[in-house]
């Protein structure tokens, strides 16, 4: 097995746990890298990370903000809807056999500069819990 994945994770040295043969799950609180996960899925390497589940209601607020997210702020990635799943997600794709290292430490700095600072602006779209 290639451990170009493997190898990058522990040259950034972040916080991870390698959960299958393809796959990584970032812990790493101190750079915004909480829940990112990292699939190698031939050929293609995909970064995600699940923000929040679909809210009912300000939607069209909401996905409007998305867009503009994606218009001017994401470097590598987009926000995008995981409908099956109820969930807004970060993601990016980078093809296997060409990526290098810059190009992956490049995703997650951008994944990490997004979770850091579009969460507490999403987070108001969140609907509260009944308790």
């Amino acid at each position: 097995m290639d451990r170009k994945i493997d190898q990058y994770l522990i040259d950034m040295m972040l916080t991870y746990e390698q959960v299958d043969g393809n796959i990584w799950l970032l812990e790493d609180e101190e750079r915004s890298l909480q829940g990112v996960v990292v699939m190698q899925a031939d050929p293609m390497v995909i970064i995600r990370a699940e923000i929040m589940d679909i809210p009912k209601n300000n939607i069209l607020e909401l996905y409007t903000k998305l867009l503009e997210f994606n218009a001017t702020d994401i470097i590598h990635g987009a926000y995008a809807l995981d409908s099956a799943n109820n969930k807004i997600i970060l993601i990016n794709t980078l093809h296997y056999d060409t990526m290098d290292y810059d190009d992956f430490r490049s995703s997650l700095e951008a994944f990490s500069l997004a979770l850091a600072t579009h969460y507490p602006i999403l987070s108001k779209y969140r609907e509260k819990s009944s308790s």
